[in-house]
């Protein structure tokens, strides 16, 4: 699917999604990732939804985004609570979707101008 937008304005704009890669920026990847307006990191440690931690959240928190959006792959899936406490005491929410429905909401949120990050599972 693509996506398309007027302008990333030097943002990173999620321009494509495809179950197993996403596109940011025209540039292809098939990694489990993090996107923020300024900021990608490739290296999330995270595997597959089942295997998500604390510890994944943290990373994301350091972050400090407004809202953090959680692609959990093709299927809506809901973590518990305890795994993204770390986001919660930080008062940053989380929002599950499918990952397909996480870039779009991306998109048009960092269009807006806000802070927002998306962490996409691709992969598992």
């Amino acid at each position: 699917m693509k996506l398309h937008l007027t302008t990333a304005e030097n943002n990173y704009l999620i321009t494509g999604y495809g179950g197993n890669y996403v596109e940011i920026n025209q540039q292809r990847y098939a990694q489990n990732l993090i996107v923020m307006p300024q900021t990608l990191i490739l290296n999330w440690q995270a595997s597959i939804f089942a295997d998500l931690s604390e510890a994944h959240f943290a990373q994301v928190g350091d972050l400090k985004p407004e809202v953090v959006l959680l692609g959990t792959g093709e299927k809506h899936q809901f973590l518990h609570p305890k795994v993204y406490q770390s986001l919660t005491a930080q008062g940053i929410p989380l929002e599950c979707m499918t990952t397909a429905a996480a870039c779009r909401t991306y998109n048009f949120l960092m269009s807006e101008g806000r802070n927002v990050a998306a962490a996409l599972i691709l992969q598992g």
